[in-house]
């Protein structure tokens, strides 16, 4: 018999109050204007919002005349639209409490499916993030075997990290150029933790964070979930406008700002020394904490590695701003290592945050991260060097193939950001997936909807003869045409 109570926190959660706004939700929707019928591809949108996480779970969706309202669209169509979303598990209602978003049985949220693997043949342009040599790892095994034995008589507890490699991210840190000792450092599940963790402990419901446009998607959906109020500066192939990022910090006073300045992505510029002063001056004025997203700075292709970010604070100036980094994208995202960077009273409270969560990471990865990063001098030139390769690969597949498109060549990272010339991307990615490609567009990467659809991200982190075969590939549907775009109906896989 089935527990009558199984769906009670999902009540409790709906009776929070909290409601879409018919406005906020009509400037995500297409316009309905033209489409037959109208309110399937407006039920479409919905469902496929809130399996991107884009609108959230449990919350009220507009009244329909509100909706039909801010549409431009008759309430019948708006009623057609939620009578679809009810028969297909997007929404609920209850009498006299209005219509609640909700997930069907067997379908996954897009946040986990995009960092699922391919379950086909397809070529996986979606993740930028490089594999594991096995040979490396095989070999970093068999030297942790014996330390890992040590640990096994302990309780294997270590909420701030192991202390070794505490120390070795210290030392890592000191010899780029920024003093650190081991109690400035906390080490994580990757740098997407140490992100979140720093938002539950800065930030209530509702605050401010000002954040790059285009930024990383994983970033701003843990935004989005924390409540967040997102405050765009745009970042374009020449870079920052940094006067705009200054005034940003002194009107708006986030309480975070969230930056990539080492390859961005996906853009894959590079901030130069005198902005990064500009912004440390400006964030230490409006009192805005700032997270400096470093995970990229080891990948300088054509120009010397950057110094950390906080390097160029005054004497003192680096009170408020919180460093996060990993090795996901130098050496393996199944190692699941991150780090933050921050003063030691701020990581002993980051600490206490954490042990709700997870109490501490696997002594297996921190003794495997240990022994990579001791080897970092040996591995990171050849990984280097193969990803100079594989960006060459890819330049010039797109020239041959599709000379129409166009890009600037990144310093670093592990990325291409291609303008299409027309606001095609969503389309085409969709229509890739018939011949085998899989990819996002840009607009998975904006802040707001509706922009970057003109633009890809295609990463440069397969061998050079897959990335040949893949802009072949994409050659090849463009060519043929592109359908209408139906939402929803591609998997997102993007890291």
């Amino acid at each position: 018999m089935a527990d009558s109570n199984a769906f009670q926190p999902v009540d409790r959660v709906n009776r929070t109050g909290r409601t879409l706004g018919s406005r906020q939700l009509a400037a995500l929707l297409p316009d309905p204007t033209g489409m037959r019928p109208a309110y399937r591809h407006l039920a479409q949108a919905i469902s496929a919002l809130i399996l991107d996480g884009r609108i959230a779970l449990h919350v009220r969706l507009p009244a329909e005349r509100e909706l039909a309202t801010a549409l431009n669209t008759s309430r019948a169509t708006v009623t057609a639209v939620y009578d679809l979303l009810r028969e297909s598990g997007y929404a609920h209602s209850r009498q006299g409490s209005g219509t609640w978003t909700a997930l069907p049985e067997g379908r996954t949220p897009s946040g986990i499916t995009r960092l699922l693997g391919p379950q086909d043949t397809a070529i996986d342009l979606a993740r930028a993030a490089p594999g594991l040599p096995e040979r490396t790892l095989v070999d970093a095994l068999a030297q942790v075997a014996p330390r890992l034995a040590e640990h096994a008589h302990t309780p294997g507890y270590h909420p701030y990290g192991l202390p070794e490699l505490r120390a070795a991210i210290a030392e890592r840190f000191t010899r780029r150029g920024l003093a650190t000792v081991p109690e400035q450092i906390l080490l994580t599940s990757g740098a997407q933790h140490a992100l979140t963790l720093v938002m539950g402990l800065l930030c209530r419901s509702g605050d401010r964070i000002m954040v790059e446009n285009p930024s990383y998607p994983n970033a701003l959906e843990a935004m989005r979930r924390a409540h967040l109020r997102t405050v765009s500066v745009p970042v374009t192939d020449t870079g920052w406008d940094i006067e705009i990022v200054e005034s940003t910090l002194r009107q708006a006073v986030p309480q975070l700002a969230y930056l990539i300045p080492d390859f961005h992505n996906p853009t894959g510029c590079l901030m130069p020394d005198d902005e990064r002063v500009r912004i440390l001056r400006a964030a230490q004025r409006s009192g805005t904490w700032l997270v400096i997203d470093e995970t990229l700075a080891d990948l300088a292709l054509d120009v010397p590695a950057p110094l950390p970010f906080a390097a160029h604070a005054t004497p003192g100036g680096t009170g408020q701003v919180i460093t996060i980094g990993s090795m996901s994208k130098t050496h393996w995202g199944g190692l699941r290592i991150g780090w933050l960077r921050a003063p030691s009273r701020l990581v002993t409270e980051l600490a206490g945050q954490r042990i709700a969560t997870d109490m501490g990471g696997s002594v297996l990865d921190q003794l495997l991260a240990l022994a990579l990063l001791a080897r970092a001098g040996e591995l990171l030139p050849p990984r280097l060097e193969h990803l100079r390769e594989q960006r060459a690969a890819l330049a010039a597949a797109l020239a041959e193939h599709i000379p129409q498109w166009t890009w600037q060549l990144p310093p670093g990272g592990l990325s291409l950001w291609v303008d299409l010339g027309e606001p095609i991307a969503s389309p085409l990615a969709e229509h890739a997936l018939d011949y085998g490609v899989r990819i996002e567009g840009g607009a998975y990467f904006a802040t707001d909807p509706g922009i970057f659809e003109q633009r890809l991200r295609i990463p440069y982190t397969t061998p050079p003869d897959t990335l040949r075969e893949a802009v072949r590939r994409m050659a090849t549907a463009l060519a043929d045409g592109l359908p209408p775009s139906s939402a929803g109906r591609r998997p997102h896989w993007v890291a």
